[in-house]
């Protein structure tokens, strides 16, 4: 049991090598898109819809998201709506609980999901996806190696890679003194009522138990308690919880600091380029996100197409355009760099979007507590209700 702290740092260092590595070699020979041929379908935005490559066979006449609120690009949408026929419907969650909430409790008519790593293993252990048939996906390949495996999942067999990335702290340096350099500077009364945070008890009570130099995945309950008061002080000093669109508030100057998923830092400043991201000095979160097919779906053929189609170079680069994570996504990025160059550089220089490799071997991963899941629970009802 030593060795898998040191294991899992090694294999995240190659990784995120590896992603900086593919970022920067030359680009593959990828069919460009926005440039209108005849009969080919075009959105309501104007950008012209790549062909499905390959195109698979599907029957069915609808697909059922259920998904995070602002993480597919709408281009995205419906271009597979253009090219397949098929009419996508999407239902939204804005935390990882009322996801698993919503699926534990029997919803039974949706196909794909997207959960994150800790709920991947959690979904995983209570058998609510299907395994994949990967010789449906045959797009996988675009995938890039070191992100092959979603964490989580650690044989490979129920996700297909969607997007990585960090949560950490953004601040802005023009208005925030004195600047935030670690979790436990987040207690800092001159902080408080100027904050957005997403709305994620895992990574709260997480930042909490590590300023405190403990685990952030503990199992002793006597942790969790011993962390309740200075959890409850933390709480009361952020104006904002939101995972809808965090970043809202920065641009709108409700808040001027927060914890925070990358690509929304990263939006952020496009819009107040003095936002600033830091990586605490404890580490900050690192996370991956997958697509699941769901056990009881039921469009399992339209599932694959779409799995396919999002994996094309020339379909996933549009994600650095609206959701600019860290992208596992080999050839999207050969993509973007062969035809999108600016926002390309914009995604390969910034340590938000493309996280140097030393501080994603530093940063912690949120794992599936197990039966002590409501111990979790239970204390992060008591400390928002207080």
């Amino acid at each position: 049991m030593d060795d898998v702290p040191l294991l899992r740092r090694t294999v995240a260092l190659l990784a995120a090598a590896v992603l900086a590595l593919a970022a920067c070699a030359a680009p593959a020979a990828t069919p460009q898109s926005g440039g209108e041929a005849p009969g080919q379908p075009v959105t309501d935005s104007g950008f012209v819809c790549p062909e499905p490559s390959p195109r698979l066979p599907v029957t069915s006449e609808e697909l059922n998201l259920f998904v995070w609120t602002e993480y597919i690009p709408q281009d995205i949408v419906d271009c597979f709506e253009l090219v397949y026929g098929i009419k996508v419907n999407q239902d939204y969650y804005s935390s990882t609980d009322e996801m698993y909430a919503k699926l534990s409790q029997g919803a039974l008519n949706y196909d794909i999901t997207q959960p994150t790593d800790y709920a991947t293993a959690l979904m995983i252990r209570t058998g609510l996806p299907q395994k994949l048939d990967k010789e449906r996906l045959p797009n996988l390949t675009n995938i890039d190696p070191a992100f092959a495996v979603v964490h989580g999942d650690p044989t490979g067999e129920y996700a297909v890679p969607y997007q990585a990335g960090t949560t950490s702290i953004v601040y802005n340096s023009e208005t925030v003194d004195p600047a935030p350099a670690a979790w436990a500077d987040l207690w800092n009364p001159e902080y408080a009522g100027r904050m957005v945070f997403i709305d994620d008890s895992r990574v709260v009570i997480g930042l909490t138990l590590i300023s405190e130099g403990l685990d952030p995945n503990t199992t002793d309950p006597a942790d969790l308690e011993a962390i309740k008061p200075k959890l409850h002080d933390l709480v009361k000093a952020v104006e904002l919880f939101d995972s809808d669109s965090p970043k809202t508030a920065l641009i709108a100057g409700d808040a001027e600091m927060g914890v925070l998923w990358n690509a929304e830092a990263m939006l952020a400043s496009r819009e107040v380029p003095s936002y600033t991201w830091v990586f605490p000095s404890e580490g900050q979160f690192n996370w991956a996100d997958g697509y699941m097919i769901l056990a009881e779906a039921p469009h399992v053929d339209a599932a694959y197409a779409w799995l396919n189609y999002s994996l094309q170079g020339d379909v996933f680069w549009l994600m650095l355009r609206d959701f600019p994570y860290s992208n596992p996504n080999r050839a999207a990025l050969e993509y973007a760099k062969a035809n999108q160059p600016e926002l390309y550089a914009e995604y390969i220089n910034s340590p938000m979007t493309n996280t140097p490799a030393e501080n994603w071997a530093a940063g912690h991963w949120i794992e599936d507590v197990g039966e002590a899941m409501p111990a979790y629970d239970q204390l992060w009802t008591e400390v928002k209700g207080e």
